[in-house]
C-alpha cells in the first residue's frame, strides 16, 4: 500500500515504517464535538466522573512515560500533520476488526477526509501508541493534533450529533 506524500515524508527512516492510506474528500471535520475536561461539547454539557473510561481519553496526547523520544516525535508530527488520523486494526479499504470498520464508516458517512495507519503492520508502533495515548486498545482517532478516543466513544458522539440534528 502506498503512503501518502507528506506522511512518507514525515516517517522516512530506517527505524520505523508506517504506511498511511488516504482517501481524498472534502468535508469539516466539526461533525465530531471534541472533548474538554470535565464535560463533551454534545449540546448540553455532560460531567464525566474520573473512574469512567471516557475521562482518560481527555487530552492525553504524548503524555506516556515509556515512550521513546525518536518515536514521540514521530506520532507527534503523524497527528499534527493530519487533521484526522485513525489508528485502526488493517486499513480504511480493508479493516481487521469490526471496531475500526464502525469507525471508518463514522468517518466516510461524515464526508472527512482521514488519514489511516495500520497498527498491525507495525508491533513497535501498536506498543508505542498505547504509551502515547494513554488508551491500551484500538482503533484510535485524533483530530486536530489531540486524542479523540476509541470506537465507543467515537460512536457515542456521532450518535449524540444524528439525535441533535433531528
Amino acid at each position: 500500500m502506498a503512503a501518502s506524500a507528506s506522511a512518507a515524508r514525515l516517517l522516512a527512516g530506517d527505524s520505523l515504517t508506517i504506511h498511511v492510506s488516504s482517501r481524498p474528500q472534502l468535508a469539516m471535520v466539526s461533525a465530531l464535538p471534541r472533548s474538554s475536561p470535565p464535560t463533551w461539547r454534545l449540546g448540553r454539557p455532560v460531567r464525566l466522573s474520573t473512574s469512567s473510561p471516557h475521562a482518560r481519553s481527555v487530552r492525553c496526547l504524548a503524555a506516556g512515560g515509556g515512550l521513546a523520544p525518536e518515536m514521540r516525535a514521530t506520532l507527534d508530527k503523524v497527528v499534527a500533520s493530519h487533521k484526522v488520523v485513525l489508528f485502526m486494526k488493517g486499513t480504511k479499504d480493508f479493516p481487521q476488526c469490526g471496531f475500526s470498520h464502525t469507525v471508518v464508516q463514522i468517518l466516510r458517512s461524515l464526508d472527512v477526509p482521514f488519514e489511516t495507519l495500520d497498527v498491525l503492520a507495525n508491533e513497535a508502533l501498536r506498543q508505542g501508541l498505547k504509551d502515547y495515548s494513554r488508551w491500551p486498545t484500538f482503533p484510535q482517532l485524533y483530530i486536530d493534533g489531540e486524542f479523540f478516543g476509541g470506537c465507543d466513544i467515537t460512536v457515542e458522539a456521532y450518535k449524540a450529533e444524528n439525535c441533535r440534528k433531528h
